[in-house]
């Protein structure tokens, strides 16, 4: 009867399941965090390290997080976590942005179902309501942060609806208002007639959008040339409706134009023959076929420069008493031959460049829409009329004032409010700014400060200044109710602007008591004091642009905190905020302190399904966060961030978080590994490297590499590299080596083994590392193995990386074991034919021959390469190999003939070998000892 010697044989024991079951116990680990204090801990710590600072981009407080939002907080934690794990203090102070439409448009959707109507409602009262909801989705949204993981002052965050951010954020209006920055003008802004309210870029998304198009007469009544009598320019728009605003017609200067005579013209055009018309030469062919123009003959060629000092009639002339206003030939840097006619018509009311070329020539800005999308009263024939539906009541005016040449369809990328989903138009409106140029210099100052900036990747750095480059002066107001108001007055008589820091401050120092509802609860006289009346001011009630409060953060959270600093060390956001928190922080940070608010930038991409298309509920393929935490866990999602490359869009769907719940359990099978193996050990039983065999010293330079490249990541934000690295180490140099060449000494060395020791020593130190380094992403993982191994210790998230030290570092045994790792490559490829042809069952019945070069067998000397190919025994061969032995082209030099062992089966570590007799024990003599050994305990 066979002897059982399992109760001699050091099995793993551990308490660390196999089964990870995340979605129930990582809410445990949550509480634990919360009842221990652990971000608390953490700062008290780490008081006095240097600090770094992720200034946290502060979400919208109006709904459920998405995929895009996990991304993002997953990322900053990881970030967080691994500078704190670096050695330096890194608070964390989560904020939220309040103010501004996506909230407003939530409270009058309800009103809208209700029937009730916004403008009847005290605005005190309307924002009471819009606070309540923003407070109601902090609430929310917190429990979302802190179940993915998310460490940070949960319960003291910053928000910009809080008193005293209100009161700060004025402050900061207060001192573009002081300095003399802030102007009221007119100007052609986006404007969204659904919200009634100008909209900043960072507020609009584009869409494809179908208009109707138009090539036009303008008839010249003055013009530059003879030649030119009696003839008309063309224009082509997509914006029909902006017809009637017109005021100008813009040509380039060195662009080359024809005056061409229609001859014979298609059945059913417009066009008339014998009409002369003045189109860009690069259009003509064009314009012709699309008029159906059939013939022509050129009269003049000339540059545009030769249409200065011409006039036009309007199209419309006379139309319901109006339109008899002279309409100029203006030259304009914006005109290009890549569409239309070569020829731009210009309405000062509806255009950027048109109100800029119309600013610099003193054209007239006219009222032409209202807020709601309605032409005025100075649209004769058209008033009340709504602009998106007034393309066919404007072609059918033109063809009948016989100056509609032709019109068609075009669909093309158009703006349209990222909340209502409306098309926008631009519209002139007495707005406030920022301006970019003058004596201030805003925008040189910020074209320096990105120069002076980290971006990760690089190239945001020439997306941010582009935008800077070419953007107009800053709007900072709007036309709502609910965020901080532009509180300022202006003289009645003189129009000027009120610029006293007395007044500035009293306001302030209000919204610190009442908040900014003060301005609208108080009397304006307790604002101006005794030096003014009110009754000679205006009282100014727009609010300011919520990008401009939240690009006030940096002075109301990192000025005001003290556990924070200014500048930020890292801004980290989506590749979406170059034009929007990004460039609002840098904008108002470079006006009042010359300089950008942080040190770093960091953007990530978006998320996108597994076909690489965005999310959305009319395709089917939204993927919930909370929902993905029910079923697979935070640490998943944790490990999917890192484990691409979040610097691009990245993808998700079921197999890509199969293929990541694989790398987890790995990494977790890993974790299991050591804590099963290193059951009872203790400091005793530690053994110094430098008695340590030479593969207990490879793992060491291993982790000594391994520690350079997790350090040089976490300092690159490099987490995509660091994953893989990690992942390769523990599924190639662990699993696939360590673990499995090491398992027979570590299960059946005596022991007091020095080569067990050795092992074991190790298996602590790689345990040590590995759940540091993995801590940032697998933070509940890790912490569940590192209280598994040390209950009493706090928590693994405490710990900084390990210094290792200097001497683990050995290149030259590092360069050996690669080469010994290629030929132990060929050998287990040789026998895992011969399991495969079921000559073999188990490598332990193997003896292979292996045939190697003068070179090789000497860098084996001392090795037992038997051991490290987890065969029974193992012969060396001088001279060529055999026909038929088995090779490895990529490893050349190296030939193994597989052979069977001699001797028989250890009953205890089944090697096959001549000193296990046939009577007795049937043991080795190493498993003799052990046995004895432990009976003897």
């Amino acid at each position: 009867m066979t002897t059982d010697y399992r109760d001699t044989v050091f099995l793993p024991r551990t308490d660390f399941p196999m089964k990870a079951d995340l979605p129930k116990r990582e809410p445990e680990t949550i509480a634990r965090w919360d009842a221990a204090g652990l971000y608390h801990r953490l700062r008290e710590a780490s008081a006095g390290l240097p600090k770094f600072v992720l200034h946290d981009g502060p979400p919208y407080a109006n709904g459920h997080l998405h995929m895009g939002t996990a991304l993002n907080k997953i990322l900053k934690d990881v970030v967080n976590r691994g500078q704190q794990m670096l050695g330096q203090d890194a608070p964390y102070v989560p904020g939220w942005d309040c103010h501004g439409l996506p909230i407003e448009w939530q409270i009058e959707q309800e009103y809208r179902k209700k029937g009730k109507d916004k403008d009847a409602v005290p605005i005190v009262d309307f924002r009471r309501e819009c606070r309540e909801f923003a407070q109601r989705w902090i609430d929310i949204q917190r429990a979302e942060f802190k179940r993915l993981g998310v460490l940070g002052d949960w319960d003291d965050p910053y928000t910009t609806m809080n008193f005293a951010a209100e009161a700060g954020i004025y402050r900061e209006l207060g001192k573009f208002l002081l300095s003399g920055a802030l102007y009221r003008g007119k100007k052609s802004v986006m404007w969204s007639v659904v919200e009634k309210t100008a909209l900043a870029e960072a507020e609009v998304e584009y869409h494809d959008h179908t208009s109707t198009t138009i090539w036009v007469r303008f008839p010249l009544a003055k013009p530059s040339r003879e030649d030119l009598a009696g003839a008309s320019v063309v224009i082509w728009t997509t914006t029909p409706w902006t017809i009637p605003a017109n005021r100008a017609v813009a040509y380039g200067a060195d662009i080359l134009y024809r005056l061409i005579e229609v001859g014979e013209v298609r059945d059913g055009g417009w066009a008339r023959p014998g009409e002369r018309l003045v189109i860009a030469a690069e259009r003509l062919a064009d314009v012709a076929d699309t008029a159906g123009i059939l013939t022509h003959r050129t009269l003049a060629e000339f540059e545009g420069s030769a249409l200065s000092g011409s006039t036009a009639r309007h199209p419309l002339a006379g139309r319901a008493g109006g339109y008899d206003f002279a309409v100029p030939l203006l030259a304009g840097d914006f005109v290009t031959t890549e569409q239309g006619t070569g020829l731009v018509h210009v309405a000062p009311s509806h255009g950027e460049d048109d109100f800029e070329l119309g600013a610099r020539n003193g054209l007239e800005v006219p009222d032409t829409v209202a807020e709601d999308g309605t032409y005025t009263a100075q649209v004769p024939g058209f008033e009340g009329l709504h602009v998106f539906k007034a393309a066919e009541p404007v072609t059918a005016a033109l063809l009948e004032h016989d100056n509609l040449l032709v019109r068609g369809t075009l669909v093309h990328s158009y703006p349209h409010s990222w909340r209502s989903k409306a098309p926008l138009i631009f519209r002139a409106t007495a707005q406030w700014f920022i301006p970019m140029d003058g004596a201030d210099y805003l925008r040189d100052k910020a074209l320096a400060a990105i120069d002076e900036t980290r971006f990760v990747p690089g190239r945001g750095k020439n997306r941010l200044r582009s935008m800077i480059e070419s953007r107009p002066d800053w709007c900072v107001s709007r036309q709502r109710a609910w965020g901080v108001p532009i509180a300022v007055f202006v003289d009645r008589r003189t129009g000027e602007v009120l610029r006293d820091p007395d007044v500035v401050e009293r306001v302030a120092r209000a919204f610190e008591q009442d908040g900014a509802d003060a301005w609208w609860i108080r009397d304006p006289q307790e604002f101006l004091g005794n030096r003014y009346s009110a009754e000679d001011y205006e009282k100014v009630d727009d609010i300011l642009d919520v990008w401009f409060e939240s690009g006030c953060t940096h002075a109301t959270v990192l000025e005001r905190r003290p556990e924070l600093q200014w500048p930020a060390s890292l801004y980290l956001e989506g590749s979406d905020q170059h034009r929007g928190w990004f460039h609002s922080s840098l904008l108002e940070s470079c006006g009042t302190r010359g300089r950008a608010p942080y040190d770093a930038v960091l953007t990530h991409g978006f998320v996108m399904d597994a076909e690489g298309r965005k999310m959305s509920k009319s395709l089917g393929n939204v993927i919930s966060p909370i929902d993905l935490m029910k079923t697979h866990g935070a640490d998943i999602l944790r490990l999917w961030v890192v484990s691409g490359d979040y610097t691009e869009d990245m993808r998700i769907g079921k197999e890509i978080l199969d293929g990541i719940a694989d790398t987890y359990r790995r990494l977790r099978n890993t974790l299991r590994y050591l804590l099963g193996n290193l059951a009872g050990f203790t400091e005793a039983e530690r053994l110094p490297a430098a008695q340590m065999p030479e593969l207990e010293r490879w793992v060491l330079h291993r982790l000594s590499e391994l520690d350079e490249q997790v350090r040089t990541c976490k300092r690159e934000f490099d987490y995509p590299k660091l994953a893989a690295q990690l992942h390769a180490f523990c599924a190639v140099d662990l699993s696939a080596f360590y673990f499995d060449v090491r398992k027979d000494v570590v299960y059946c060395d005596p022991v007091d083994s020095p080569r067990r020791r050795a092992a074991r020593t190790v298996l602590d130190e790689l345990f040590r590392c590995l759940t540091a380094w993995l801590a940032p992403v697998l933070s509940f993982t890790t912490e569940e193995a590192w209280l598994t191994r040390f209950p009493h210790e706090g928590s693994v998230h405490l710990r900084t990386f390990p210094d290792l030290p200097a001497a683990w570092r050995e290149p030259a045994l590092g360069a050996r074991w690669d080469r010994v790792r290629e030929i132990r490559r060929v050998i287990t490829g040789a026998l895992e034919l011969e399991r495969r042809e079921k000559r073999i069952g188990a490598s332990l019945q193997a003896c292979p021959t292996v045939f190697l070069g003068a070179d090789d067998r000497a860098l084996l000397e001392g090795l037992d390469l038997a051991e490290l190919a987890i065969t029974s025994d193992i012969l060396l061969a001088d001279g060529p190999a055999p026909a038929g032995a088995f090779m490895l082209d990529e490893v050349p030099g190296v030939a193994v003939v597989p052979g069977l062992a001699e001797g028989e089966k250890c009953a205890r570590c089944w090697r096959v070998l001549p000193e296990v007799t046939t009577s007795g024990e049937h043991l080795c003599g190493r498993c003799t000892d052990a046995v004895a050994t432990a009976r003897a305990a």
